[in-house]
């Protein structure tokens, strides 16, 4: 076995005796990325990571929009459940996650995750509005007598919401729950 030193490609003055997995290119341990099927350079990894994003520009706004509305529906049902909705409101996530992943066509980005939650909050956000401006309204008025009351009608839906919301971030994501 013969000991043949080489140099990295990014850095000529250093030795090193590792390579890139992919395309064979001597790096040091600075330019090495460490990915799960071994060490990388950053040029393959983020030729890889070009490949993964296959969303379209318009695929943005059609996942928001398509959240927004669906949530928006979603909130309005489960209000009739109460606290019942907390249990449904993973079924519900998923189901909207599902919805989105169709509607963009089976196209995936790392960014798409985050236009369906922005979407989806912003059609969760009017069934928020209306209890905690009582919530105030009866903080600020003094009555505490039907506080409890109010703060249940509040925290029940952010709970619901945030379940959705989460939901649907992690289904997008990738992660399956």
């Amino acid at each position: 076995m013969t000991d043949q030193t080489m140099v990295c490609a990014n850095h000529p003055h250093r030795e090193t005796t590792l390579r890139c997995n992919r395309c064979e290119k001597p790096i040091c341990p600075q330019c090495a990325v460490h990915t799960p099927v071994g060490y990388r350079c950053k040029e393959c990894v983020r030729r890889q990571q070009k490949e993964f994003e296959t969303t379209r520009q318009i695929d943005y706004p059609i996942a928001g929009l398509i959240s927004a509305v669906a949530l928006g529906v979603a909130m309005y049902l489960l209000g009739f459940l109460g606290w019942w909705g907390i249990f449904i409101a993973p079924v519900v996530g998923g189901g909207v996650a599902d919805i989105v992943h169709r509607a963009v066509g089976r196209r995936r980005s790392r960014y798409l995750p985050l236009a369906a939650v922005i979407g989806g909050a912003l059609g969760i956000l009017p069934f928020l509005w209306r209890p905690l401006n009582l919530f105030i309204i009866i903080f600020a008025s003094g009555e505490l007598g039907a506080l409890g009351t109010v703060l249940l009608q509040v925290v029940v839906p952010m709970v619901i919401g945030g379940v959705i919301l989460s939901t649907l971030y992690y289904r997008l994501r990738g992660i399956r729950l």
